[in-house]
């Protein structure tokens, strides 16, 4: 994340002046969403946001070593870092090590080294690492545990990857989202509830973990670091799908609330689809690339194949960002309309 792109923020208001210090803010505002996070689902997290930072620091280095550039500028404004902990924070806790690490591989040197760097990846390099650990590796990355003690017995073994993936099964639960995917067309939601389908706390864990994170996206919206543009446009959009699929079917579809907490969507919304390198820039624009990150997390979650649709959602929208880009740009002072994508007509100062 960086400000790289043009800033729709206003002059006065006082946002971080350079990378370095933007970055910190985005750890610092990560805080109260790792720490919940923590509480309920142990030192795994930890684990991992300190397994990807290695691996993002050491890729990081090696590349631009290999590119022959300097390696100072580059590891002090913290930009792998911020991509290590959001990727960690992804994974399920105590993730095996070399999960992580081929995770990181494609986050730093894939989307965004070998586009030459920060600034000049189209994608979000994290949610590029998460997309192929899902799509490479849908075992590991299904093996999300309900909530357990801060320090498990097996947190050594998993990290290590000596666990098998018949034992990681065991000691892992289903997301709400995913048992709520899966509960069956026949069963209707009044005795999907009724039959207590996840592990005891699991619900309030997740509620928990999106509360925290709203509370970390406050911190960035006040320090000005983001703008309300797409994080609002994202939930306005899953909420008004979700509560049109609920009304329409109570039976079968989730309500807003239980979509907008119980899985990334929070998360997402303020950490994720906020990145000034790889979102739309102009309001407007912002507020299409949100909006449609939203409608395409409803749509996957609800009639695609996986229950958790944020980080496919963000990519796809990543695509779309240069035409958005090019017809979404504000009117330039002295045109009497603007000017999308072409040249202003002659005459026309």
């Amino acid at each position: 994340m960086s400000f790289l792109h043009h800033s729709a923020t206003p002059a006065s208001a006082q946002a971080p002046s350079s990378t370095p210090n933007l970055m910190r803010w985005v750890l610092f505002a990560m805080l109260p969403g790792i720490v919940v996070m923590t509480v309920y689902f142990g030192v795994g997290v930890l684990t991992n946001i300190a397994l990807a930072a290695l691996f993002g620091l050491a890729l990081e280095a090696g590349v631009l070593r290999l590119r022959h550039r300097p390696l100072r500028p580059a590891l002090n404004d913290a930009s792998a870092l911020v991509t290590a902990v959001l990727l960690g924070v992804a994974l399920p806790p105590a993730s095996p090590w070399w999960l992580i690490g081929v995770g990181m591989v494609a986050a730093v040197v894939v989307a965004k080294q070998l586009y030459g760097g920060l600034g000049q990846n189209p994608f979000n390099p994290a949610m590029v690492g998460y997309a192929l650990l899902l799509v490479s590796f849908p075992t590991y990355m299904t093996l999300w545990a309900p909530p357990q003690a801060l320090l498990p017995d097996t947190l050594w073994l998993q990290v290590a990857g000596m666990l098998p993936a018949s034992e990681l099964d065991a000691l892992s639960g289903a997301t709400p989202l995913d048992a709520f995917k899966h509960k069956g067309e026949a069963v209707l939601a009044s005795e999907f509830w009724a039959a207590e389908p996840l592990p005891a706390g699991t619900l309030d864990a997740w509620q928990h973990a999106g509360w925290a994170w709203l509370l970390g996206g406050g911190v960035l919206l006040y320090k000005r670091i983001i703008s309300w543009h797409i994080p609002v446009a994202m939930l306005g959009s899953m909420t008004l799908f979700s509560a049109l699929f609920y009304a329409g079917d109570p039976s079968h579809f989730a309500s807003p609330s239980f979509h907008l907490l119980t899985g990334a969507a929070i998360f997402g919304a303020f950490f994720i689809a906020t990145d000034p390198v790889s979102a739309a820039t102009s309001r407007r624009g912002k507020l299409i690339y949100g909006a449609g990150i939203g409608t395409l997390v409803m749509l996957i979650r609800t009639f695609g194949a996986y229950p958790d649709a944020v980080a496919f959602a963000v990519l796809l929208m990543n695509l779309c960002v240069p035409l958005l880009d090019l017809y979404s740009d504000p009117r330039v002072m002295g045109h009497t309309q603007a000017v999308r994508g072409q040249r202003p007509p002659e005459g026309e100062a």
